[in-house]
């Protein structure tokens, strides 16, 4: 491989309706546990493991279907994807007193190293980027992901 190559891991795994949040949560840190990151970046995991758990549930509550959730890990930064049915784009919403949701974005936008949303062909995917504390924090892994949303991805003209 040259010098530009990237070499990665990944997982992938359909989160059906049936399934819940859980499931999702459990499938993922199974595989943080194989990177180490349960005794290296605890902290990294819990938030990992919070924003898999906001991105499944959006899938399942506003696009009504299953989540396809993607785990890649290239040595510098762990690409959550979650794909779903809908082409309607996620927005951050400040918490509120009035209602009961609409706190998922704002946590995954607070917890990430970046995100974004892309519409597709048969819906969206939502990427989240998250770096271990350990790794190297000099620019290309989340590089694209540096909370600098296209204006589309936030759903705006």
């Amino acid at each position: 491989m040259g010098e530009s190559s990237v070499r990665a891991v990944g997982w992938a795994r359909c989160i059906p309706l049936s399934s819940g949040a859980k499931a999702a949560r459990d499938w993922t840190l199974e595989h943080l546990q194989t990177l180490g990151w349960t005794e290296d970046a605890p902290d990294t995991v819990d938030s990992v493991l919070l924003a898999v758990s906001e991105l499944v549930t959006n899938a399942h509550l506003h696009a009504h279907s299953a989540a396809q959730l993607m785990l890649t890990w290239d040595n510098q930064c762990l690409h959550i994807a979650v794909h779903d049915g809908s082409t309607d784009l996620p927005t951050p919403k400040p918490p509120s007193t009035e209602r009961l949701g609409g706190r998922g974005m704002f946590l995954v936008d607070a917890l990430a190293d970046g995100w974004e949303a892309q519409r597709c062909t048969h819906g969206k995917t939502v990427l989240a980027c998250f770096r271990p504390p350990t790794a190297d924090g000099g620019g290309g892994c989340c590089a694209a992901l540096d909370g600098s949303r296209t204006p589309d991805a936030r759903g705006e003209a």
